[in-house]
């Protein structure tokens, strides 16, 4: 092994000391002094990650078989009319030898395994086989169920009634070989692979099996997740080298290493040691442990997924190209002229981690000082940030942790700025990402001292317009983790940040740049979206839209659509009530048009919301204002929806023609919702967490309310119009069930809509759209109306009120943009 000398350190690679044995470690580590606690056990966290992917893997085969069972069936015919098809002279031997194989085969591995003196991992990968082949007879059962007979009927071969669909042996076979791990052993890998293919054509082939291609499929997956889920619970038997080992091959490249202690370290999953040489030197010493570099690559895949490039860190996905990275940081940081831990080794040690150790430098850290750091402290610190950024390197990680003044630095004198762990940072940065670092620079000291210190602080190093450049990129999900974790305790200092370095321009409309490539609510949404327009297509498909307006009145047809348009009135009187400024009642009946087309693509209610506030702002209110205003327009609506709601299933309930027929589980889901709140509010952390959301919009509402309650017209006609919204979507309704023909009580018609749009609102697709459906086809279908006829008015409603609107919403979105109105 060699030292890295500064210049040519990074593309060193790692390698073991020339000329020294295999038990070089022996003779250096019986005179170490140790204080360490290696687990006997670990939890691999790439485990859990083959677990969650079989799992996944599971529910798409089994979406498949679901949804494409025609094309799932014909794979199945094609396979095995090919494996019937083979010349009997071939097909019989090979089958024979699979079928042996299959057995001989985990016999032989055990044996090698034993032979090598690791029966504990035998014992394990058996017990771990038997468990899966458990599992597997258990859903083989359950998909006997009558109430599973269509998956059953999607997984197994057409007309086959005995037999097993779940391979249990199979399942078993593939957890122990899961369990024991096949990485490096390529030949066994590969002969047991070619013997689960031949074993699989021998299942397809026979003429009496049940099994198809699906359920093979299944078989192995279902065998992987239990295999790699019980061995991250159980834990595996740790292979990682010890302090001594570590010692010994420090030794070989530095001074003896005399002393190695164990320095917890509960922010990384590395392993940190303080090591001591001969001469008196001290050591910081971090371990790269193999089997914990899946548990930070897991986490950066996701953040590469989820942000845009410049904005997540990459992946390096083995110990050698981590820790060659952060040889590259160190150096081009020491290099920028600002002070960090120098390099000293940089090492692997066995076939399982790679060391990298620097010297220890007596300090404290911004999160360990006694008090609060003073501006000199915060302005040495910008100066050391700023000299790395010149020569186009960052960071990335300036955490109170990793900031670091030195003994004169901690005091009142001008000390030394030393900046820690660089590993994360990037060479040759572009300027988002430089900006990126300074925003991570600010937040971190708004968290220290307050936003106030921080922002005039920023100002005074960086200047006016550069820290407005800023402003869009302090959002958490460019922050460091532990950065985000500290928000989320301290949730007013980012917004207080922001307009802070605002200034004078507080109240300008300073939109985030966009840093995410898709957002986790995003994806909620499509998949949401995805199975409701399943749910909705099957509905379409069960009613011939032909035949519903041939047979439809089309007076009440028209009638409903007149409605439509009343509820788009009310929409814009329930805002303009509520606004104390003077809006143009055209544009903002506009704006609730255009309203329409955006729900097409956000949720119930959000679109709208997001559409009208930006409306307000174009028209002059003030961003407080208009976010106050929409909030209460939103607050009267819900309680007016409440009221009458209560209302008309009090008249429901008083109407012999009105009764109202609910489903069993309408009043166990609502038990349930019933509970799930109150154990929420029985709980201090419920109440705390529900007066965090609730108290921050009463306190933009109340005061708007009681500026708008002093003027009665003002108040009446924001009130009136959002009960014109709720009464003509009821009567819009009504009209459909009365255009298909069909007979139900105005109070039980309003009930069913009430509770069905509450439903869609909590629903994070489209407009609702699934939700919606269900809910007021059930509901209809409770009121009295035959089936056929409440789902067709049902989706004459939605017609009329969901998807018309739609391509006019989009002119009225166009026009409003090109009159800058939105």
């Amino acid at each position: 092994m060699m030292r890295l000398s500064r210049r040519h350190a990074p593309s060193v690679p790692l390698q073991r000391p020339a000329g020294v044995a295999d038990g070089w470690a022996t003779e250096a580590a019986a005179a170490v002094r140790v204080e360490d606690h290696l687990e006997p056990r670990i939890r691999i966290p790439a485990d859990l990650l083959r677990c969650l992917m079989a799992c996944v893997e599971i529910a798409l085969l089994v979406g498949l078989g679901l949804l494409a069972r025609a094309t799932a069936h014909g794979v199945e015919i094609d396979v095995v009319d090919a494996t019937q098809k083979l010349p009997g002279k071939l097909l019989s031997p090979l089958l024979f030898v699979a079928s042996v194989a299959l057995l001989l085969l985990p016999v032989a591995l055990a044996a090698w395994l034993i032979f090598l003196r690791q029966l504990s991992r035998v014992v394990e990968a058996a017990v771990i086989g038997l468990v899966a082949g458990g599992v597997a007879l258990g859903c083989d059962a359950l998909l006997r169920l009558k109430s599973l007979a269509e998956l059953h009927d999607a997984l197994a071969r057409s007309g086959a009634h005995n037999g097993t669909t779940i391979d249990a042996y199979l399942a078993g076979l593939a957890a122990a070989i899961t369990v024991i791990g096949l990485s490096g052993l390529s030949r066994w890998r590969t002969a047991f692979w070619l013997t689960i293919t031949f074993y699989c054509l021998t299942t397809l082939a026979s003429s009496g099996g049940a099994t198809t291609v699906l359920s093979l499929l299944i078989t192995l997956c279902i065998g992987q997740a239990v295999g790699a889920g019980l061995r991250y619970a159980v834990g595996t038997t740790s292979e990682r080298p010890t302090a001594a080992d570590i010692a010994a091959a420090l030794s070989g490249v530095l001074p003896r290493v005399v002393e190695m202690r164990r320095v917890p370290d509960a922010g990384t999953e590395n392993r940190r040691y303080a090591a001591l040489t001969q001469a008196g030197g001290q050591l910081d010493v971090t371990v790269f442990d193999r089997d914990q570099q899946a548990a930070d690559a897991i986490y950066r895949i996701y953040r590469r997924l989820r942000v845009k490039s410049q904005v997540s860190r990459s992946a390096p996905l083995t110990v050698a190209r981590a820790v060659e990275r952060r040889a590259l940081l160190s150096y081009a940081v020491e290099d920028a002229g600002v002070a960090t831990p120098r390099l000293r080794a940089l090492l692997r040690v066995g076939s399982e981690a790679a060391v990298l150790a620097t010297d220890h430098h007596h300090g404290t850290t911004l999160a360990d000082l006694e008090h609060t750091p003073s501006d000199s402290e915060l302005a040495r610190v910008w100066d050391a940030v700023l000299r790395l950024h010149r020569n186009r390197v960052t960071h990335r990680s300036l955490i109170a942790d990793h900031i670091m003044l030195t003994p004169d630095g901690a005091g009142n004198g001008a000390g030394e700025v030393m900046l820690l762990d660089p590993g994360d940072g990037d060479v040759a940065a572009s300027d988002l990402q430089l900006r990126l670092d300074l925003a991570q620079l600010m937040t971190t000291f708004a968290l220290l001292v307050g936003p106030d210190r921080a922002a005039d602080m920023a100002r005074r190093k960086v200047g006016t317009d550069e820290v407005t450049m800023l402003v869009p990129l302090l959002q958490p999900v460019a922050l460091h983790r532990r950065t985000r974790a500290a928000l989320r305790r301290h949730k007013d200092v980012l917004p207080t940040l922001r307009k802070r370095l605002l200034g004078s321009a507080a109240d300008t409309e300073v939109p985030d740049e966009q840093l995410e490539r898709v957002r986790p609510r995003t994806l909620v949404m499509l998949v949401a979206s995805i199975i409701a327009i399943y749910f909705v297509i099957g509905e379409f498909g069960r009613v011939s839209f032909e035949q519903v307006f041939r047979e439809s009145d089309w007076r009440w047809i028209l009638i409903a659509l007149a409605l439509t348009a009343v509820t788009y009135v009310g929409a814009a009187w329930s805002l303009t009530g509520f606004v104390l400024e003077r809006l143009s009642l055209l544009r903002t009946f506009l704006a609730q048009l255009a309203g329409s087309f955006v729900t097409l693509v956000t949720p119930a209610a959000v679109g709208g919301v997001a559409l009208n506030i930006r409306y307000l702002r174009k028209a002059k209110v003030a961003p407080a204002d208009a976010a106050a205003s929409v909030g209460v327009s939103q607050v009267f609506a819900f309680g007016l929806h409440i009221l009458l709601l209560i209302i008309f299933a009090a008249l429901a309930g008083t109407s012999g023609h009105a009764e109202l027929r609910l489903p069993g589980w309408v009043y166990i889901a609502l038990g349930a919702l019933a509970v799930a709140v109150l154990a929420v509010l029985a709980v201090p952390a419920g109440r705390r967490l529900a007066r965090s959301r609730v108290a921050p919009a009463l306190g933009q509402v109340i005061p708007r309310l009681l500026d708008v309650a002093q003027r009665p017209a003002k108040l009446a006609e924001g009130i009136g119009g959002a009960l014109l919204v709720t009464l003509g979507y009821i009567l819009c309704l009504a009209a459909s069930v009365r255009a298909v023909g069909g007979h139900a009580a105005l109070a039980a018609i309003a009930v069913v809509f009430l509770t069905g749009n509450a439903l869609g609102s909590a629903v994070p697709t489209p407009g609702g759209l699934g939700a919606v459906e269900a809910a007021l086809t059930a509901g209809l279908t409770a009121a009295g109306l035959p089936g056929a006829n409440a789902v067709t008015a049902v989706l004459l409603f939605r017609l009329v009120t969901f998807w018309l609107p739609v391509p006019l919403g989009w002119g009225a979105m166009s026009y409003l943009q090109r009159r800058d109105a939105i």
